[in-house]
């Protein structure tokens, strides 16, 4: 069941002249977190209820997350009964907290469950409710360096990113830098100087030099690089005077001892930070992702957040800008990793984030109880903020000051005595969508809020969300990795290879494939001993060829151009199976027009020569492709939407439900709009009706007094005779049972127009869950359409020469490929 309220339910506005709720619902609109929040209190406060309420709206109206859980609260999220029953609760219960109060664990939950259905049931929520948040979304826990939820593979964050560098060339090095900062921190070396360390330097070097070449490197190959670098300088200076080899192979040694440890292994291993899997399942779900790391060390906890939060914004820069919240990312503790003064590795990252992720639609939710120790200058980028009580009065005087220097509180004496009267699950409501300051009681979580997790609960709680870990997330030795295959070796006729480039026969042109690989890196792959060395580069004359198979359809919206490429190495008598060659397009701009120095090359084949048989091998490509280039694209066609084939299905459902937002509120707001005016016109008759009631009432109390009165004036009348009290007793009992009656016919009339009431409610309801329903039937009709090319252009057409390496082992003369498969 869908939210019937295109905005999140959080609370209610609190007066703190009775100190206690009113009934007016206090909504925050999902855009508004694009603009970010901070949420602030002490131990006790309500922040965690606050932000798992939050979290819950979130949810319920389809936008994922990324949940960074230092200490364990946010496991919570799991926690969700529609049933409500007490056997629901009791895993849940502390047998300590239980013992204390004289109870058992099973009286414990029977009340527990008794509690969380009476609060549910003030705030006008229940079981409805909770079924729906549990069909809204997939919850799990992950738990980074463990295995007690589900494992993280970190080794990916060394993998280049799927952005272009040259138009994110900056944001990118800014990436290398926090991610090699927070692996120097991991192996223990602190403080860490970008521009000074010498350590930082080549890391973030032989990073910067891999990805610009679009390599992915392991750690591994990072250790083995800082061996032997790529590069003979850095800066000025020659690689040994700047880093001689015996100090590098001290920082391999550290880097090896790291990957050696066993305790390493679960780091290599579980769900690689590929944000778009953590935030959508395969069907275009949203997925609620909670990390936890109350198990881990400080500098654990800050390498991770730190290449989290990396992950989090390449992801980003991948996506089309929109004004609609597209995803949260929510920090339970940012104590540390954003403070005033120092400058840790996360800190940069998260303040781009703060400047630069609105355009994205992504929205940062960062919580604290020590307003003190944060940088107010970088939450001066937050629109919303949230204040709950706080413990000292250094506290509410550092987060006064920092809201007036980050243009916050306009008032300091009026928020200075709003905060200081707050209560118990009462927040300071201020942002920049409202005109000033609102108090508001926080709403009842359909959560049971069980308090921290440890580390053994954490199987339970996936279990009970359905998670199957180890089953559906890719470890680092998966088959569904990405990983290089294994290369081939191939044993050589020296006597045929020469020093002497072969010349190409005819004006056909040539190209050089770029070495891809490092020996070291080709030989692993291959399974030849790492302590071989190359002889040199060896070149095979193979033919290549590429064409842009473009696609244009007014229609669809579409423009999209895709490149394919082939290698053909003999083409023998036959029809070329083009499928089992052609693989995606290669980047022009990467080949070479010349050899490396002092290669050598082996013989051209003699079919080159022969100019018919290449053109006819360049017809039956492009033959091919106009036969079987057929493109599949998305298409919703009530929503008039279409996608080209690299939107992932999670990412055309996110488009779908931003393009249907609209017409929804719009559908919504109408039936609002006309079942209020029909409500407050009954609610007006109610209203009279009691008053009716209530005049009612006291008449016949009255009447009854009367009637009391006379009564015992009667029986007085007729011990002395007087038979006029006695006919005026009659009177006022007449009087009485008709003021009864009036009394009764009142109360039938307020039932009545209560009942209209509830049926004009249900009404009302069941018109918002039809628009509802239609409009998530709408958004889930997803069909694919078939698009022929419209164009075939061929790119590139010529001889491509394969480098290899040469080496010798056990006497025979071997090649292993030194190009990227």
């Amino acid at each position: 069941m869908a939210p019937q309220n295109p905005n999140y339910f959080i609370g209610r506005i609190y007066d703190p002249k009775t100190n206690s709720a009113t009934i007016e619902q206090v909504l925050l609109e999902p855009s508004n977190l694009t603009t970010h929040a901070v949420v602030t209190g002490m131990t006790g406060s309500g922040k965690t209820g606050l932000c798992i309420g939050l979290l819950e709206e979130a949810a319920l109206h389809g936008t994922p997350a990324v949940i960074i859980d230092p200490k364990g609260d946010l496991t919570n999220l799991l926690l969700h009964f529609p049933s409500l029953l007490p056997t629901d609760f009791e895993p849940w219960i502390d047998p300590e907290s239980a013992r204390r109060d004289g109870k058992t664990v099973q009286q414990m939950s029977a009340e527990t469950s008794e509690k969380w259905k009476k609060g549910l049931s003030d705030w006008g929520l229940g079981s409805d409710q909770i079924k729906a948040l549990s069909d809204a979304a997939d919850f799990a826990i992950y738990t980074p360096g463990s295995t007690s939820g589900i494992p993280v593979n970190i080794l990916s964050s060394f993998q280049f990113p799927d952005v272009p560098w040259e138009e994110n060339s900056e944001v990118l090095r800014e990436r290398i830098s926090s991610t090699v900062t927070a692996l120097l921190g991991l192996i223990g070396l602190n403080d860490i100087d970008p521009l000074r360390s010498r350590e930082h330097i080549l890391l973030a070097n032989l990073l910067e030099t891999a990805w610009i070449n679009k390599q992915s490197l392991t750690l591994t190959d990072l250790i083995l690089q800082v061996q032997t670098p790529p590069m003979e300088r850095l800066g000025a200076f020659p690689m040994e005077s700047f880093f001689p080899e015996k100090e590098r192979f001290s920082l391999a040694i550290l880097l090896n001892n790291f990957l050696a440890a066993p305790s390493f292994q679960v780091w290599q291993q579980g769900q690689t930070l590929d944000i778009n899997e953590i935030l959508y399942t395969k069907a275009g779900k949203p997925r609620h992702s909670i990390f936890y790391m109350a198990h881990l060390s400080e500098n654990e906890r800050m390498f991770f957040v730190t290449l989290l939060f990396a992950a989090v914004e390449t992801w980003m820069r991948s996506q089309r800008g929109t004004g609609s919240l597209r995803a949260l990312l929510y920090f339970d503790e940012i104590m540390g990793y954003l403070p005033p003064v120092a400058n840790p590795p996360s800190k940069t990252i998260m303040l781009r984030m703060l400047k630069q992720a609105r355009a994205f639609g992504v929205g940062l939710v960062l919580a604290t109880q020590n307003p003190v120790d944060v940088d107010y200058k970088a939450l001066s980028n937050a629109g919303t903020w949230m204040i709950g009580r706080l413990q000292t009065d250094q506290d509410k005087q550092r987060l006064l000051d920092g809201l007036t220097s980050a243009g916050g509180a306009t008032n300091v004496a009026t928020f200075d005595k709003l905060i200081s009267g707050l209560q118990k699950r009462v927040f300071l409501y201020h942002s920049i969508y409202k005109s000033g300051p609102v108090l508001f009681n926080t709403r009842w979580a359909l959560n049971f809020l069980a308090g921290p997790m440890t580390r053994d609960q954490i199987p339970l709680a996936n279990k009970l969300a359905g998670v199957r870990v180890g089953t559906e997330q890719k470890s680092a030795g998966s088959s569904t990795d990405t990983a290089a295959p294994k290369r081939a070796v191939f044993s050589v006729d020296t006597n045929a290879v020469t020093a002497s480039r072969p010349a190409v026969p005819g004006d056909i042109a040539e190209y050089f494939i770029p070495i891809g690989v490092g020996f070291n890196e080709a030989a692993a792959s291959a399974t030849l001993p790492v302590d071989l060395s190359a002889e040199g580069i060896v070149y095979k004359a193979t033919l290549l060829l590429q064409a842009e198979v473009r696609y244009l359809s007014r229609q669809y919206n579409l423009d999209y151009a895709r490149k394919v490429s082939a290698i053909l190495e003999n083409p023998g008598s036959g029809l070329i199976k083009w499928e089992g060659i052609s693989r995606e397009g290669i980047d022009t701009q990467k080949l070479e027009s010349q050899p490396l120095p002092k290669s050598r090359f082996h013989p051209v084949a003699a079919w080159f020569g022969d100019s018919r048989k290449t053109k006819e091998i360049q017809k039956d490509f492009i033959e091919w492709l106009n036969r079987s280039g057929t493109l599949k694209i998305k298409s919703n066609p009530s929503l008039k939407i279409f996608a080209s084939p690299e939107t992932t299905q999670a990412d055309f459902h996110t488009r779908c439900s931003e393009a249907a937002k609209a017409s929804v509120a719009a559908e919504l707001g109408k039936v609002e709009q006309t079942y209020a005016t029909k409500i407050s016109a009954i609610q007006r008759k109610i209203d009279a009706q009691e008053l009716d009631v209530k005049a009612a009432e006291n008449d016949a109390n009255q009447r009854n007094l009367e009637q009391f009165a006379t009564g015992g004036a009667a029986v007085f009348g007729m011990l002395t005779g007087r038979k006029r009290s006695l006919s005026s007793t009659m009177s006022k009992v007449r009087m009485a049972s008709a003021a009864k009656d009036r009394k009764e016919a009142e109360e039938q009339t307020l039932k009545q127009l209560q009942v209209q009431m509830q049926e004009l409610l249900q009404t009302k309801e069941k018109a918002l869950k039809e628009i509802n329903d239609k409009w998530v039937n709408i958004t889930t009709q997803v069909s694919e359409i078939s698009v022929n090319p419209t164009n075939i252009y061929s790119e590139v057409f010529g001889v491509a020469w394969l480098p290899f390496y040469a080496l010798e082992k056990e006497g025979k003369k071997l090649e292993i490929p030194a190009f990227k498969h």
